[in-house]
C-alpha cells in the first residue's frame, strides 16, 4: 500500500511553498542548503531497512528535514520489548505492523513526505526492485545476512549505503559510495554464528540508537545534498560508556568479489547459507511440543534440595560476564554433540539470558528422549532479579 501526501501548492515558478519557507526556514539559512538545496531534498527518495532502534530516529529526522519519500522496509509487529529504543512506535501501536506505525508518525511530523511502506522481509527476491526506486539507502537492520545482501544490492544497482551497527555501549558507522569499495571490502566474511550478540542477547541502549541513526541521517542528507565530507572510506567507532569516538580509515578491496576489479558475484545470493545463521536475531523459536517451564523461584527451590542439573546453553563470553552458580556451561550449538554430559536420569533446569535459547535446547534434548528437563522462564536476567546469586 502507498499512500501519497499532497505537499503545500506553491506559485508557479517557486521551489518552495510560503508554508515550506516557513517550516525549514532554520535549515534553509545554511549556506549549503538554500532554498535550492531544500528543494532537492523534497525531491529525494530515501530507503530505510528497518524501522527499528537505527530506523526510527533516522526516519524521524529525514522526515523532519522533509525528505520527499521515505521508503521504509520491515516485515515485524511492535512489541513491547521494542518500545525503549524504537522512538517511532508507542504503546498504543503494539501489535501493530512497524510500517503502518511508521507511516502514521512520520505523516503526522510531517505533511510534506510521502511514506512508502514494505511490511515484508527484505530478501534476494525482492531487494533489487525495492532498492532501485532510491536515491539512498540506510541499513537499519540487525543481521548479517541481510547486511550482505543490502550490500550487494546497492553495488549492483550503484546505489549509495549509510551503513550503522549498535551493541551493548558501542556503535559504528560508515558510508559505502560506488566506486570506493563497500560492506565486504571492510568486513570480507561474516563472524562465525553465535561469535556476535544480538541486541536481544547482548543488550542495547536507546540513547545510543539515537546518536547513531541520527549520523546515518546526516550522512544521508550529505549525500543527498553533495555537501561536505561522508564517512566514506572512514569507520566511526563509539564508544558511549567512556564518551570517546575513534576513526579507523579503510580502503577498496581491488579483490572484492561484489565490487572489486573482477567482481565474482554478479547476482544476489543465498545469504542465510552464506552466513550460516537466519535472517533475524529472534532466539525463541515455536517448539514442537509443549516445553515445561519452572519459575527462579521454583527452580532455585529445587536447586537447594539437590540431585538436579543445572545447564547453562549460552556462548562463553556470557558465561564469564555471569552465571547461576553450580551449572554447567554446553552452548546451544553443542547440545546436541555433548548429549553424554547430561544425565537422562536426573532433572535439569536448563537457561539462557531470557529463556529464548533454552527453549530450543529443552525442546532438543526432548527430541533425544530427555524427559525430566525444564526451562528457566525469563533464564538470567528473570533469575537476577528475583535477587538470588550469579557469579
Amino acid at each position: 500500500m502507498v499512500t501519497t501526501r499532497v505537499a503545500n501548492a506553491q506559485p508557479t515558478g517557486s521551489l518552495l511553498s510560503a508554508t515550506q519557507m516557513e517550516r525549514y526556514s532554520r535549515q534553509i539559512i545554511l549556506e549549503e542548503m538554500g532554498i535550492e538545496g531544500q528543494a532537492r531534498l523534497l525531491r529525494s527518495k530515501v530507503l530505510i531497512v528497518g524501522a527499528g532502534g537505527l530506523g526510527s530516529p533516522t526516519a524521524l529526522y529525514l522526515a523532519a528535514a522533509g525528505v520527499g519519500t521515505i521508503g521504509i522496509v520491515d516485515g515485524d509487529q511492535v512489541d513491547v520489548t521494542n518500545l525503549h529504543r524504537q522512538i517511532l512506535h508507542g504503546t498504543p501501536d503494539l501489535g501493530r505492523p512497524k510500517t503502518e506505525s511508521a507511516q502514521r508518525t512520520l505523516g503526522v511530523l510531517n505533511p510534506d513526505v510521502t511514506v512508502i511502506p514494505y511490511q515484508t522481509v527484505l530478501t534476494s527476491a525482492n531487494a533489487l526492485e525495492i532498492i532501485g526506486a532510491y536515491d539512498v539507502v540506510i541499513n537499519g537492520s540487525d543481521n548479517f545476512p541481510t547486511r550482505y545482501l543490502i550490500n550487494d544490492a546497492c553495488v549492483l544497482l550503484g546505489k549509495p549505503l549509510v551503513d550503522a551497527s549498535i551493541l551493548k555501549w558501542e556503535g559504528q558507522a560508515t558510508t559505502f559510495v560506488p566506486g570506493h569499495g563497500c560492506y565486504r571490502c571492510l568486513f570480507p566474511t561474516p563472524p562465525p554464528p553465535g561469535a556476535v550478540p544480538s541486541c536481544a542477547e547482548g543488550g542495547i541502549l536507546g540513547a545510543l540508537c539515537g546518536y547513531m541513526g541520527s549520523r546515518q541521517a546526516l550522512e544521508a542528507m550529505k549525500l543527498l545534498l553533495g555537501v561536505g565530507e561522508t564517512l566514506a572510506n572512514r569507520l566511526l567507532i563509539y564508544d558511549a560508556l567512556e564518551g570517546e569516538t575513534r576513526v579507523v580509515r579503510w580502503n577498496r578491496n581491488p579483490e572484492c568479489p561484489v565490487c572489486g576489479d573482477h567482481p565474482t558475484i554478479r547476482a544476489l545470493i543465498d545469504y542465510e547459507q552464506f552466513c550460516g545463521m537466519p535472517a533475524h536475531d529472534r532466539t525463541a523459536a515455536p517448539a514442537k511440543a509443549p516445553v515445561p517451564q519452572v519459575t527462579p523461584e521454583e527452580a532455585k527451590a529445587l536447586l537447594e534440595r539437590g540431585g538436579v542439573q543445572l545447564v547453562d546453553v549460552r556462548e562463553p563470553w556470557e558465561y564469564e560476564e555471569a552465571h547461576i552458580p553450580g551449572g554447567r556451561l554446553i552452548p546451544l550449538g553443542e547440545v546436541r554433540s555433548r548429549l553424554e554430559e547430561i544425565d537422562k536420569s536426573t532433572p535439569a533446569v536448563i537457561y539462557c539470558r531470557s529463556g529464548g535459547r533454552s527453549a530450543k535446547a529443552v525442546a532438543q534434548l526432548q527430541e533425544a528422549g530427555y524427559d525430566k528437563v525444564l526451562n528457566l522462564t525469563g533464564g538470567i536476567l528473570a533469575w537476577a532479579n528475583a535477587q538470588f546469586p550469579t557469579e
